[in-house]
């Protein structure tokens, strides 16, 4: 098992594993279309998927256009309200300061995330909004499902652009 994780029961890595596979699936959908590979997917608490999104930057040419953005619109468009609360959230990379933001602002439940970003990771990397005092929600973060697989897929894609 990932680093952070081992205080998780089998089955409950497995379910994890399962949606950041889903995640990565996407992730490799960006890359193939020339963006960042990050994907991300929106599930209610009872394991239903109700949004996924990939990296849309450099297709749409808009730099709000990350995944967990997009996943956020489109999960708060079907369920009908911005409070997320009852849903988790899956991404492969370590939220910028833009998305934790917006992460926090939906209440999500649960982030679960793949890989630390040591450039703009704020979840608790370069720095750790959700603990920090301007922070109207306090939340749950599981961090380090699948970390070698996203890590290698990210490295790869900026090993070919360069």
């Amino acid at each position: 098992m990932d680093k952070y994780i081992t205080q998780l029961d089998e089955k409950s890595y497995l379910k994890h594993q399962q949606w950041m596979s889903r995640a990565i699936v996407l992730a490799q959908q960006a890359a193939l279309a020339g963006d960042v590979p990050v994907g991300a997917v929106i599930l209610d608490r009872e394991g239903r998927l109700i949004a996924e999104a990939s990296n849309r930057k450099e297709r749409d040419q808009d730099p709000t256009a990350h995944a967990e953005i997009l996943v956020l619109r489109r999960a708060s468009q079907i369920l009908k309200t911005w409070h997320l609360e009852a849903c988790y959230l899956y991404v492969t990379l370590e939220p910028c300061p833009m998305c934790t933001g917006a992460i926090i602002q939906a209440r999500i439940g649960l982030l679960v995330y793949g890989v630390d970003d040591p450039k703009t990771g704020t979840i608790r990397t370069v720095a750790n909004l959700p603990d920090s005092s301007c922070s109207n929600h306090r939340l749950s973060v599981l961090s380090g499902i699948m970390e070698s697989a996203c890590r290698e897929q990210l490295q790869t894609w900026f090993a070919q652009r360069r």
